[in-house]
Protein backbone atom coordinates (compact mmCIF):
# COMPACT_ATOMS: atom_id res chain seq x y z
CA UNK A 1 0.00 0.00 0.00
CA UNK A 2 1.16 3.23 -1.12
CA UNK A 3 1.61 5.62 2.28
CA UNK A 4 0.23 8.45 0.15
CA UNK A 5 -2.97 6.24 -0.71
CA UNK A 6 -5.85 7.94 1.14
CA UNK A 7 -7.17 5.86 4.42
CA UNK A 8 -10.10 4.03 3.76
CA UNK A 9 -13.57 5.61 5.38
CA UNK A 10 -13.56 5.28 9.11
CA UNK A 11 -16.75 3.36 10.27
CA UNK A 12 -17.79 -0.63 10.44
CA UNK A 13 -18.07 -2.35 7.11
CA UNK A 14 -20.80 -4.59 8.19
CA UNK A 15 -23.60 -3.72 10.44
CA UNK A 16 -22.34 -6.28 12.73
CA UNK A 17 -18.53 -4.51 12.77
CA UNK A 18 -19.68 -2.59 16.14
CA UNK A 19 -20.84 -5.33 18.13
CA UNK A 20 -17.74 -5.33 20.63
CA UNK A 21 -18.36 -1.72 21.48
CA UNK A 22 -21.90 -2.16 21.66
CA UNK A 23 -21.42 -4.66 23.78
CA UNK A 24 -19.26 -3.51 25.84
CA UNK A 25 -21.47 -0.26 26.30
CA UNK A 26 -24.35 -2.91 27.45
CA UNK A 27 -22.08 -4.46 30.08
CA UNK A 28 -20.74 -0.66 31.28
CA UNK A 29 -24.54 -0.29 31.87
CA UNK A 30 -25.49 -3.48 33.31
CA UNK A 31 -22.60 -2.72 35.81
CA UNK A 32 -24.67 0.36 36.77
CA UNK A 33 -27.34 -1.19 38.03
CA UNK A 34 -27.30 -0.69 41.71
CA UNK A 35 -27.47 -3.84 44.34
CA UNK A 36 -30.15 -2.59 45.83
CA UNK A 37 -32.40 -2.96 42.43
CA UNK A 38 -31.27 -6.75 42.06
CA UNK A 39 -31.67 -7.38 45.72
CA UNK A 40 -35.32 -6.82 45.84
CA UNK A 41 -36.53 -9.19 43.28
CA UNK A 42 -34.08 -11.81 44.89
CA UNK A 43 -35.75 -10.91 48.24
CA UNK A 44 -39.13 -11.66 46.76
CA UNK A 45 -38.15 -15.03 44.70
CA UNK A 46 -36.96 -16.71 47.54
CA UNK A 47 -39.33 -15.35 49.79
CA UNK A 48 -42.05 -16.64 47.69
CA UNK A 49 -41.00 -19.92 47.41
CA UNK A 50 -40.70 -20.77 51.75
CA UNK A 51 -44.37 -18.35 51.76
CA UNK A 52 -46.26 -20.64 49.17
CA UNK A 53 -44.65 -23.83 51.04
CA UNK A 54 -46.00 -22.76 54.64
CA UNK A 55 -49.51 -21.89 53.49
CA UNK A 56 -49.64 -25.01 52.26
CA UNK A 57 -48.76 -26.26 55.07
CA UNK A 58 -51.27 -24.38 56.90
CA UNK A 59 -54.26 -25.35 54.54
CA UNK A 60 -54.06 -28.80 55.60
CA UNK A 61 -52.76 -28.85 59.11
CA UNK A 62 -52.99 -32.91 59.01
CA UNK A 63 -51.70 -33.78 55.75
CA UNK A 64 -48.57 -31.66 56.92
CA UNK A 65 -48.36 -33.65 59.89
CA UNK A 66 -48.94 -37.04 58.23
CA UNK A 67 -46.28 -35.82 55.94
CA UNK A 68 -43.80 -35.34 58.25
CA UNK A 69 -44.48 -38.48 60.10
CA UNK A 70 -44.09 -40.35 56.92
CA UNK A 71 -42.32 -39.01 54.44
CA UNK A 72 -39.96 -36.48 55.58
CA UNK A 73 -38.60 -38.59 58.42
CA UNK A 74 -36.47 -35.97 59.97
CA UNK A 75 -33.76 -37.31 62.56
CA UNK A 76 -33.49 -35.49 66.04
CA UNK A 77 -37.10 -34.09 65.80
CA UNK A 78 -40.16 -35.28 66.57
CA UNK A 79 -42.27 -35.28 63.32
CA UNK A 80 -44.65 -32.55 65.05
CA UNK A 81 -41.76 -30.26 66.06
CA UNK A 82 -40.75 -30.74 63.15
CA UNK A 83 -43.60 -29.54 61.39
CA UNK A 84 -44.36 -27.08 63.51
CA UNK A 85 -40.96 -25.43 62.84
CA UNK A 86 -40.78 -25.90 59.54
CA UNK A 87 -43.93 -23.83 59.02
CA UNK A 88 -42.87 -21.40 61.52
CA UNK A 89 -39.68 -20.31 59.80
CA UNK A 90 -41.64 -20.29 56.07
CA UNK A 91 -44.63 -17.94 57.51
CA UNK A 92 -41.78 -15.98 59.54
CA UNK A 93 -38.32 -15.36 57.50
CA UNK A 94 -40.36 -14.28 53.94
CA UNK A 95 -42.12 -11.42 55.75
CA UNK A 96 -38.55 -10.82 56.76
CA UNK A 97 -37.00 -10.67 53.44
CA UNK A 98 -39.80 -9.46 51.77
CA UNK A 99 -39.64 -6.08 54.31
CA UNK A 100 -35.48 -6.20 54.19
CA UNK A 101 -35.72 -6.75 58.05
CA UNK A 102 -32.86 -8.91 59.16
CA UNK A 103 -32.49 -10.19 56.14
CA UNK A 104 -29.11 -11.91 56.75
CA UNK A 105 -29.98 -13.57 59.89
CA UNK A 106 -33.70 -14.49 57.77
CA UNK A 107 -31.33 -15.60 54.98
CA UNK A 108 -29.04 -18.12 57.12
CA UNK A 109 -32.10 -19.93 58.53
CA UNK A 110 -33.52 -20.34 55.35
CA UNK A 111 -29.52 -21.73 54.08
CA UNK A 112 -29.77 -24.07 56.95
CA UNK A 113 -33.49 -25.09 55.99
CA UNK A 114 -32.59 -25.89 52.73
CA UNK A 115 -29.54 -27.77 53.42
CA UNK A 116 -31.49 -29.88 55.74
CA UNK A 117 -34.32 -30.15 53.16
CA UNK A 118 -31.46 -31.29 50.36
CA UNK A 119 -29.60 -33.59 52.55
CA UNK A 120 -32.94 -35.72 54.40
CA UNK A 121 -35.71 -35.17 52.78
CA UNK A 122 -35.59 -34.55 48.86
CA UNK A 123 -31.80 -35.26 48.13
CA UNK A 124 -32.60 -35.75 44.13
CA UNK A 125 -34.11 -32.14 44.30
CA UNK A 126 -30.60 -30.10 43.98
CA UNK A 127 -31.30 -28.76 41.20
CA UNK A 128 -34.03 -26.61 42.81
CA UNK A 129 -32.29 -26.47 45.70
CA UNK A 130 -29.16 -24.91 44.44
CA UNK A 131 -30.54 -21.86 43.18
CA UNK A 132 -32.48 -21.38 46.48
CA UNK A 133 -28.98 -21.69 47.91
CA UNK A 134 -27.38 -19.78 45.43
CA UNK A 135 -30.35 -16.64 46.06
CA UNK A 136 -30.27 -17.25 50.03
CA UNK A 137 -25.95 -16.81 49.84
CA UNK A 138 -26.46 -13.74 47.83
CA UNK A 139 -28.67 -12.07 50.67
CA UNK A 140 -26.44 -13.74 53.45
CA UNK A 141 -23.40 -12.22 51.85
CA UNK A 142 -24.40 -8.56 50.52
CA UNK A 143 -27.49 -8.34 52.75
CA UNK A 144 -30.88 -6.10 51.76
CA UNK A 145 -29.82 -3.34 50.06
CA UNK A 146 -30.45 0.34 50.41
CA UNK A 147 -34.11 -0.28 49.69
CA UNK A 148 -34.95 -2.07 53.19
CA UNK A 149 -35.61 -1.97 56.72
CA UNK A 150 -31.89 -3.12 57.44
CA UNK A 151 -30.56 -0.01 55.84
CA UNK A 152 -32.72 2.50 57.44
CA UNK A 153 -32.21 0.92 61.09
CA UNK A 154 -28.02 0.66 60.12
CA UNK A 155 -28.07 4.56 59.16
CA UNK A 156 -29.89 5.62 62.04
CA UNK A 157 -28.32 3.87 64.49
CA UNK A 158 -25.56 1.75 63.36
CA UNK A 159 -21.97 3.00 62.10
CA UNK A 160 -20.90 3.93 58.90
CA UNK A 161 -20.61 1.17 56.45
Amino acid sequence: MNPSTPAAPAGPASPTADLPGAFARLVRALDRIPYSLLAIPLRVAVATVFWNSGTTKLADWSATLALFEDEYKLPLLPPDVAAYLSASIELSTPVLLVLGFLTRPAAFVLLGMTTIIEVFVYPLAWPTHIQWAAMLLVLLCRGAGTVSIDHWIWRRFGSAH
